[in-house]
């Protein structure tokens, strides 16, 4: 079966995301996590490959070699497309990094211009009139402007977009979309010839998003959030993905390192349930202090028969105060380092379900597992799929979720329906 599609992502949890896409589209998908080499091999038959970079927040040329580099690996495994996934939040700054990304994954695939869309409905992220939605606050006004790392204080994409690319960039309306495939193709096209390269797609619908996708099949590169992704996934003929079965036996653990406040209503959930909870003191871990050794002894005095969670969550008041004696960076760091290595002892004591919230932290987690290649299951939430190890610690099932996607019983609901 030859790869159809390719798919680079700006974070492990992005990728996971855009994988479940491109899987309920039909589409039997391997998800890859880093830079892939030379030897590192898809599992057999599959349609798509993603590509999970942590490229999002990383310095600019960094981000950009990265991504090139993912774009060559997908050509030589058979991909003629390339979908760029980033956040559907847009998370990105002045600088970058999704200008400066899309333009050289142009440049390289010889692409004249693209169509962009962030939309991911079921998430409640619409675009309307070039205007970036989170249910129905602008995203200027919801939480996201309080992001640690990349705080969204603007809604307007085609003015985002616009400044960190010197290129052109227009609006395709959302009374466009509504008039079908052929309406924007052709608005594509007119956009081009009028010196456009980024077009900026209204969206408001899972079928909007089936037209937008529809109508990009022929570009060379398209670029969104996951919604897009699956559009287009439902232009391809359908190959019907193979059902992966989670495993049965072992315990099942919860690591969480996002801060946002959907993480944080889950984390309140999972601890009101009576179910085991230990918060990590990254502080005292600063100090020196054996933060790991204490949470490993605490993990092996819990009921075998329960999951657990282990967090280094925050409130915006308690992380701002990490933040304020560690440093925006060394604060992040410590928390990967730690959730990671975590992670590495708890799957060495036989933790085979392992669920992890944070894009940061999922990039942490599956580099200290050295998990390279995972296949994608079944969803508990959208966006939120449960993958499986194929050759690094062969039964071990992984559910990677962006901080603010997942329903607030998630971690509850999900670990309990394995049992």
């Amino acid at each position: 079966m030859t790869l159809r599609i390719g798919c680079i992502a700006d974070d492990f949890t992005g990728g996971t995301d855009v994988a479940a896409a491109f899987r309920r589209a039909g589409l039997r998908t391997a998800l890859v996590f880093g830079a892939p080499e030379d030897t590192t091999a898809l599992p057999a038959g599959c349609d798509a490959a993603v590509v999970a970079l942590k490229s999002r927040s990383t310095p600019v040329d960094e981000a950009v070699a990265d991504s090139l580099a993912a774009q060559r690996w997908l050509w030589s495994q058979g991909a003629a497309q390339v979908y760029f996934k980033y956040c559907s939040t847009f998370d990105s700054t002045p600088q970058g990094n999704i200008g400066p990304v899309t333009d050289a994954l142009m440049d390289a695939a010889g692409a004249g211009v693209t169509l962009h869309c962030p939309a991911s409905p079921p998430n409640g992220r619409t675009v309307y009139q070039g205007h970036l939605f989170v249910h129905d606050q602008l995203l200027s006004d919801s939480p996201l402007r309080h992001h640690p790392l990349n705080p969204m204080t603007d809604s307007a994409l085609v003015r985002l977009l616009s400044a960190q690319t010197r290129h052109h960039v227009a609006l395709l309306d959302w009374s466009t979309v509504r008039r079908g495939i052929a309406a924007v193709r052709d608005a594509v096209v007119a956009h081009q010839q009028s010196g456009v390269r980024h077009v900026i797609a209204d969206a408001l619908t899972d079928e909007d998003l089936a037209v937008l996708g529809a109508a990009a099949l022929e570009l060379p590169l398209v670029a969104g959030a996951a919604g897009l992704a699956e559009g287009l996934g439902h232009a391809y003929p359908a190959a019907g993905p193979a059902a992966e079965t989670l495993p049965r036996d072992g315990r099942a653990a919860v690591l969480a390192g996002s801060c946002s406040a959907r993480t944080l209503e889950q984390i309140a959930q999972f601890y009101a349930a009576g179910l085991p909870s230990l918060h990590l003191d990254v502080l005292a871990a600063a100090t020196g202090r054996d933060v790991i050794g204490e949470a490993l002894a605490w993990y092996d005095e819990q009921d075998p028969d329960l999951p657990v969670l282990i967090y280094a969550s925050a409130s915006s008041d308690e992380l701002a105060a990490v933040q304020a004696h560690l440093g925006v960076a060394e604060a992040a760091a410590r928390v990967e380092e730690l959730l990671g290595t975590l992670a590495a002892h708890l799957v060495e004591r036989g933790v085979r379900r392992l669920l992890v919230a944070g894009g940061e932290t999922s990039g942490a987690v599956t580099t200290a597992l050295g998990v390279r290649a995972v296949l994608v299951g079944e969803e508990a939430d959208p966006g939120v799929p449960w993958t499986y190890a194929t050759t690094e610690h062969d039964g071990l099932a992984l559910m990677l979720k962006s901080g603010n996607f997942g329903a607030p019983d998630l971690f509850v609901r999900a670990l309990a329906e394995t049992e």
